[in-house]
Parts: C-alpha cells; sequence; structure tokens
C-alpha cells in the first residue's frame, strides 16, 4: 500500500509541476523537460503498481529489474541492435528511400506510370506485413538481407507516394514563370519543384523511419541467425524473461527515436524557409 499512496502523491505533485511549466514561455529546454516529467511518472507509476499489487515479474517486471537487466546485457544487445537496426532497418531503409525517390521522379515524367504505377503502390502498401516476411525470407535467406528486403517493401510506396504530391506541389504560376524562362524539365526539377517538395520528401522519410524499425523486427520472426532484436524477443518469451524482452523493446525505442530526431533535424536544417519551420 504504501508504494501506492507514495506513487499518487508524486503524479500528483508532477502533474502540479507541469501544469506550472506549461503556463511559461515556450522554450526548447522547456519542451523536452516537460515530456521527461511526464516519462519519468508514468515509471514510478509503473514500479509502484508492480511493487504494491505484487504482479508476478513473469507477467510484467518492473522497470528497476528491467534496468538492471538492460545494464547486464549490453553485449547482448549491442549485436542485436547492429544485426537489426544498422544491418537490416538501416540498409532497407537507404535502400527503399533512394529507389522510392529516382521512382517518383520517372513517374512525374510519366502518365503512363501515374495511372499504372501509383494504383499497385497503394495495394502493395495494404499487404500485411506478416505475410510478405515469410516470402521474403525464403527468397533472400535467413541474414540481414532478407530484413532488409521487408523494409524496403515497407517504405518504398509510402515514401514513392509523399514524394510524387511533393513534385506536383509547386503551383502552375511558378512552373509556367520556368517555362517562360526556357528552363528544361531537370532545371525547373532542381530549382523549383524539389525545394517546394521537400517537406513531402521528410514527411515520408519520417514515416518510413518507423516503418524501417517495425519491418526489421518483425521480419526476425519468421527466420534468423541466432542474433537480432526479432530473434531475441522470440527466444525470451520462451523462456519468460521478460525483463529481457523490455531490455530489447528499449532498445528499439531508443533507437527508433533517435532516428526519427535525426531524420526531424535534418529537415529542419534543409527546410528552413517552410513556415512549419518558423519560430
Amino acid at each position: 500500500m504504501i508504494w501506492i499512496i507514495g506513487a499518487l502523491v508524486f503524479w500528483l505533485a508532477a502533474w502540479w509541476l507541469n501544469v506550472q511549466l506549461s503556463k511559461r514561455p515556450k522554450s526548447r529546454g522547456l519542451s523536452l523537460l516537460v515530456p521527461a516529467i511526464f516519462g519519468i511518472t508514468l515509471l514510478v507509476i509503473w514500479e509502484a503498481a508492480v511493487r504494491g499489487f505484487e504482479i508476478s515479474p513473469v507477467l510484467l517486471p518492473p522497470p528497476s529489474a528491467i534496468a538492471v537487466r538492460f545494464a547486464n546485457s549490453m553485449p547482448i544487445l549491442w549485436v542485436d541492435f547492429l544485426q537489426t537496426i544498422v544491418k537490416g532497418g538501416l540498409s532497407g531503409f537507404v535502400i527503399g528511400c533512394g529507389a522510392a525517390f529516382l521512382t517518383a521522379i520517372a513517374v512525374d515524367r510519366s502518365p503512363f506510370l501515374q495511372r499504372g504505377l501509383l494504383p499497385v503502390g497503394n495495394f502493395v502498401a495494404a499487404l500485411p506485413i506478416v505475410g510478405m516476411a515469410p516470402i521474403l525470407v525464403m527468397w533472400f535467406g535467413f541474414d540481414w538481407q532478407s530484413k532488409a528486403a521487408v523494409v524496403v517493401v515497407m517504405v518504398f510506396f509510402p515514401m514513392l507516394v509523399n514524394t510524387v504530391q511533393g513534385l506536383q506541389a509547386a503551383d502552375h504560376m511558378q512552373r509556367d514563370l520556368m517555362q517562360t524562362y526556357a528552363a528544361s524539365y531537370f532545371q525547373s526539377l532542381i530549382k523549383l519543384r524539389l525545394p517546394a517538395a521537400m517537406p513531402f520528401i521528410f514527411n515520408g522519410l519520417k514515416i518510413s523511419t518507423t516503418l524501417a524499425m517495425i519491418g526489421a523486427i518483425v521480419a526476425e520472426f519468421f527466420g534468423s541467425p541466432t542474433v537480432g532484436m526479432g530473434f531475441r524477443i522470440s527466444t525470451e518469451v520462451g523462456r519468460l524473461s521478460l525483463d529481457m524482452v523490455w531490455a530489447e523493446i528499449t532498445v528499439a525505442a531508443l533507437a527508433g527515436s533517435a532516428f526519427y530526431g535525426g531524420v526531424a533535424l535534418l529537415e529542419k536544417a534543409v527546410t528552413f524557409w517552410h513556415p512549419s519551420q518558423r519560430s
């Protein structure tokens, strides 16, 4: 009972502090402090609930046990991170987004591809990953190449659709002005249409960061070598070692947040002129 009371007191204090902080003028430090306090509050409530209600660690380990397992398993977590996130996720992200970008330029130049490829892309994007992953694992083997192939399939069409839509964002008056200056297609593309498409392109990249992490991990459930985050999660669940499973989930969450944040920072540097980036 003392754990529950302590958690309630901490939650009320954190709530009051966040309310007071939210009344202050916005700043970068404040925008990070408020969600940090909220996240710490959730961890404290989680810890108190597990200990206060005596929940079995097999069902839900406390954050303290997860932190201990995380610290003691750093070598294993690092190898799994390299196998899944770097080799499978990042390589598939680069290949898929790069191929989608080049395909979007081809689609933009060809009305036939606009009418033929994009509907097919919407169909393929709707296919469930649990159905595609076993097929790609059989095609490309059990190592990271098959995980990269799954990621390519997942990120290709969201990136393609966003890029094609972005290339059409420049209005007709701007295009007519470029034609008046006798600009070629690629001159108009580089000087007008690509800059106007950048917010859409980065929107596709940010969506793809999440899809890449999910695809690389899920694909390992259908076959992988004896390393990898998906392999480790499925193995440790069978051993009822839920603290290790949560440690892998923590690594995935940190990697995904860092990946998304890196793309968002790059977007802010490239599209500093866009109204959404102005304070």
